[in-house]
């Protein structure tokens, strides 16, 4: 949920680069908490639009992971996996 301050203070911003600067922060910490959640061994799902498929990760990078699937191994972006 977002905070009233935080509403006002996005409400003000002036320009679509400023705006951009915003979600491109807001992503670098989405993936920097899901990274921070997550070991190489651990058990997660890769999330697609219409199924999650069960997988182990082998190895993590800074934005991606490398996640061994039933089909073979996927560079998978950090934002797609889901702890199992």
């Amino acid at each position: 949920m977002l905070s009233k301050t935080l509403i006002k203070e996005l409400s003000r911003l002036s320009s679509v680069s400023e705006l951009n600067e915003v979600i491109s922060f807001s992503r670098s910490v989405v993936e920097g908490k899901t990274k921070a959640a997550l070991s190489v061994g651990q058990k997660v799902y890769v999330v697609q639009k219409t199924k999650k498929t069960l997988g182990t990760i082998t190895k993590i990078a800074i934005k991606k992971a490398v996640v061994e699937l039933p089909q073979g191994s996927y560079r998978v972006p950090l934002s797609m996996l889901e702890a199992a």
